[in-house]
């Protein structure tokens, strides 16, 4: 394979708003459980064995190539960097991750580094490599981290129960601000470092800010966007929050590219804001429950909404673990026979 120039891939053209002969299209969980040779890859090993064994993280992020997809996300997770940062997680079955002592103190919050030295997450930095590498410059890699909002909740044990995360930040102010700060440094940190060691695009996942009121959201997450997007600068920059009601926030965000969900309409953001890229938004449920030809009229209505310049197809959220191979082929190839 000719290697390619980072500034001549097509996922990366498009994310610049540069001209493009059509949107490049990958998914979010495209490297994932609903794919039987990613099982088989993983052949039974805890989430966090398999993720930081680079050797085979570097199969799993590879495995979507075989579908055609335009770009490759590097296979770990967003609490990748709070381990880094010196607190360990675990990832249970049907709770997801799960922090060892989730942090309650100020001590706890101070504990945890926020310029973490890059050898604590070296694993990631040689995936990145060891990927490059195996793709000789044919796709271009993207590399993620959660925002400080949604990792937050993961490091006090609260996840996505907002009841529990504002109760919180109601009764520990002191120490919510200071782990939002210490997350918001390590995540630009952590970013920096993949972009100088040759990540092409990052993207930001602030999976559960959506549910957030709007002064909430202002205040925990569209702040701590904008001064990771202001300071990781050099590469292009995707935000990602889970069916955001707050589409006028995200656009200040900082973001190069801004990710759409279901709630939102991609023709009448394009209208509205001509000089974005936006990402999606095909229905992930249409993928789950639907047929061949259901995903491919959906996905080609998502083509046609987003008028062929400035928009990368991907889903509104993630592959779901129960979606037919032959539904994700159909994605990819509705995109591509457009």
């Amino acid at each position: 394979m000719t290697p390619v120039n980072p500034s001549e891939h097509l996922l990366v053209r498009a994310a610049r708003g540069e001209a493009i002969e059509r949107p490049p299209v990958w998914a979010m969980r495209q490297a994932g459980r609903w794919d039987p040779e990613f099982n088989r890859l993983r052949a039974g090993l805890s989430f966090y064995e398999f993720s930081e064994n680079v050797e085979l993280a570097v199969k799993a992020s590879l495995l979507p190539r075989r579908f055609g997809v335009d770009a490759i996300i590097l296979f770990y997770d967003i609490t990748t960097l709070a381990v880094a940062m010196g607190l360990p997680f675990n990832l249970r079955p049907a709770q997801g991750p799960v922090p060892d002592q989730a942090v309650r103190s100020q001590a706890d919050a101070e504990r945890l580094e926020a310029q973490p030295d890059p050898r604590r997450f070296q694993h990631i930095r040689d995936l990145l490599r060891r990927v490059r590498e195996e793709l000789q410059g044919g796709l271009p890699v993207i590399v993620f981290a959660g925002a400080p909002f949604t990792l937050a909740t993961y490091c006090i044990g609260t996840g996505k129960d907002m009841t529990a995360t504002r109760s919180f930040a109601k009764e520990q102010p002191r120490v919510w601000e200071t782990l939002l700060e210490r997350l918001t440094s390590a995540t630009i940190h952590f970013l920096e470092t993949l972009a100088e060691e040759g990540a092409d695009v990052y993207q930001v996942f602030d999976s559960w800010a959506g549910l957030l009121t709007q002064e909430e959201y202002k205040l925990w997450a569209h702040s701590y966007h904008q001064r990771v997007f202001a300071d990781v600068r050099g590469l292009p920059s995707f935000l990602f929050v889970k069916e955001c009601p707050y589409l006028n926030l995200m656009v200040s965000s900082g973001a190069d590219v801004i990710s759409l969900g279901r709630c939102h309409d991609l023709a009448a953001a394009r209208r509205t804001f001509p000089d974005l890229v936006f990402q999606g938004n095909v229905d992930e449920a249409v993928l789950r429950s639907g047929n061949c030809t259901d995903v491919a009229e959906a996905t080609r209505r998502c083509v046609a909404a987003g008028g062929g310049q400035r928009h990368i197809v991907n889903l509104n959220h993630g592959v779901d673990r129960t979606t037919p191979v032959k539904n994700f082929e159909a994605y990819i190839r509705a995109v591509k026979e457009v």
